[in-house]
């Protein structure tokens, strides 16, 4: 029967850090979504990649993004996230302190936000 050894036993997996983060269209609709890298995933979009919502109105700019340590927690803060009106969304963007207008739950509290400066 063989032994683990360290030589044998696979590798720890790496913890992913997700990300939820919303994306300016020329419309003026923001777009939520998740990804380990939003910078790429934002130029993927910007490339007419992955998501079909940018078929009519390209992306325009990456303008929030907010750090999870898990996909679970960031699916659910996306989830959150998606539900709230265009005003909060853009109350969001520009605060620095979540806090006030996303209420957090115990699953996302290792979530924390990260503001860009717009283009």
């Amino acid at each position: 029967m063989p032994v683990d050894t360290p030589e044998s036993s696979p590798a720890p997996e790496a913890v992913r850090i997700w990300w939820v983060y919303m994306v300016r269209a020329e419309n003026g609709y923001l777009y939520t979504g998740i990804s380990t890298d939003p910078a790429r995933r934002f130029v993927q979009h910007q490339q007419g990649k992955g998501a079909r919502f940018f078929n009519r109105s390209p992306a325009q700019a990456l303008v929030w993004t907010e750090v999870c340590h898990g996909h679970t927690d960031a699916l659910r803060r996306e989830i959150v996230i998606k539900a709230l009106g265009k005003t909060a969304k853009e109350q969001l963007i520009s605060q620095a302190n979540v806090a006030s207008f996303v209420p957090k739950s115990d699953f996302a509290a290792s979530c924390a936000p990260v503001k860009l400066s717009h283009p």
